[in-house]
């Protein structure tokens, strides 16, 4: 028996995405209204439009139709990745991860996230039934390798570090024995001095230092984090009201419209702000795992999961660094943090899922 798409489309999930957008703008809004970046809004804006109409129409197709295109959309994230080392620019410290069209610039990481999910749930389908071969373990994660060596030359050690966890994600879902990740953990365990010494750069050992101990450089390193905690603290349990936050529009916070917008919500509309935040992403998150369990192919719910895994990782890091129990890493927000690349990546990989759930009777 066949449905229609409007019968079966999860509209909760569907309109609870384009609240959270929304509901970001609106921050957004408020970040950047006392300073000279107001040509902000006017991107962000037109982004989720652009986003929820991606959205709208990848939900309608039919996704195993997506499924063979995998080979071809490895191949593009592969090659925009090799072409952002070559004529990438920066927007932050250290990093080159951009490539500027004009007046836009695009984030080729971010759209790789969604062709990572795509093409490694395609692989993992593939081999599910001898997934704890060791051959087949090999295969995957050279796979994984593949993007993830290429991020990390940008280098961009936080996008590298959601790339890990889907994968683990997915592959835990598949069924992979768990003593193929203690191997894995064991190997980074014992490779984590040599990183330390001759892998990461002397800014990024600061961030982690400064994790440790913000207020020992509390006008360098540790200014940004300090000064999130100020303002998540400040707010109390209703905040100081839109607009009104000190450390907020008096620009004492940098990045309060991309890394520390969580902070941008604790100040100004306090702690019933930052628990709707939460909320939000948490009932996104759960109606795409319980969907997730619903589907009946492979590819599908691991898709699933993989989108699932994508947006718990971020919302952790990017919470978590705003109040300062996780590393500064410049990991978006889904949803909420400015961005055009992040929020049509995410809107890209809502529309997946629900193309996925809308199927999901069918087979």
């Amino acid at each position: 028996m066949r449905y229609s798409a409007r019968e079966k489309t999860d509209t909760k999930l569907l309109t609870a995405s384009i609240i959270a957008s929304l509901y970001g703008l609106l921050l957004i809004i408020s970040a950047v209204k006392s300073s000279d970046s107001k040509m902000n809004i006017v991107v962000q804006s037109i982004a989720i439009a652009i986003g929820i109409f991606c959205m709208l129409v990848v939900s309608r197709m039919d996704y195993q139709v997506l499924l063979t295109l995998n080979k071809a959309v490895f191949v593009l994230y592969i090659l925009l990745l090799v072409l952002v080392l070559f004529i990438g620019t920066g927007e932050s410290v250290g990093t080159v991860g951009w490539i500027s069209l004009g007046p836009v610039n695009i984030q080729p990481s971010e759209f790789a996230k969604v062709g990572f999910i795509l093409t490694f749930a395609c692989h993992i389908a593939s081999v599910q039934d001898k997934i704890n071969n060791f051959k087949t373990v090999l295969l995957l994660l050279l796979h994984i390798l593949a993007p993830l060596g290429l991020i990390l030359l940008q280098p961009d050690y936080g996008t590298g570090m959601v790339f890990i966890f889907i994968s683990i994600v997915m592959l835990f879902y598949a069924g992979l024995k768990l003593r193929y990740f203690f191997i894995a953990g064991g190997t980074f365990a014992v490779a984590s001095p040599l990183l330390w010494f001759f892998v990461l750069d002397e800014f990024q050992k600061n961030r982690i230092r400064v994790f440790l101990s913000p207020e020992s450089d509390p006008m360098g390193s540790g200014y940004n984090v300090i000064q999130s905690k100020l303002a998540v603290g400040a707010g109390g349990f209703f905040g100081k009201g839109l607009f009104k936050g000190t450390q907020i529009q008096m620009d004492f916070l940098p990045g309060k419209h991309t890394d520390f917008i969580f902070a941008v919500a604790g100040e100004e509309l306090g702690f019933l702000g930052c628990v709707a935040i939460i909320l939000l992403m948490g009932f996104i998150i759960f109606r795409i795992i319980k969907g997730a369990n619903q589907v009946k192919t492979s590819a599908g719910g691991l898709i699933c999961m993989g989108v699932a895994a994508m947006l718990i990782f971020q919302a952790f890091e990017n919470i978590g660094m705003s109040i300062g129990i996780m590393p500064v890493t410049g990991i978006p927000l889904p949803f909420f943090s400015y961005g055009g690349s992040s929020i049509i990546t995410t809107f890209l990989a809502m529309g997946l899922v629900l193309a996925i759930l809308r199927q999901k009777e069918n087979f």
